[in-house]
């Protein structure tokens, strides 16, 4: 990174400022924490304080829902597969 745009990410107001791999990773190990996470993840994607992080909190929703969904195909598959063999037997 050059000298001008070090410059240019210092003049950013905080809320553009971007977050860096570290803090990303931090973010992430906190969203994985049962029930804290899932608070500090509600609360980061309805605040202000920075565009970067609010987006990353939203990211890990679309991926729970995301999760969610495939997690209850599987599921709705497996009792449709487990009744038939039962009915069957």
């Amino acid at each position: 990174m050059t000298d001008v745009e070090k410059d240019e990410i210092k003049n950013l107001p905080s809320k553009y400022r971007p977050l860096g791999a570290w803090k990303l990773f931090g973010y992430q190990i906190l969203f994985a924490l049962p029930l804290v996470g899932f608070i500090c993840a509600i609360v980061f994607a309805f605040n202000n304080n920075n565009i970067v992080r609010r987006s990353y909190a939203r990211s890990y929703f679309c991926g729970l829902l995301i999760a969610g969904i495939f997690f209850a195909i599987i599921l709705v598959i497996a009792i449709a597969t487990g009744l038939f063999a039962a009915a069957r037997a």
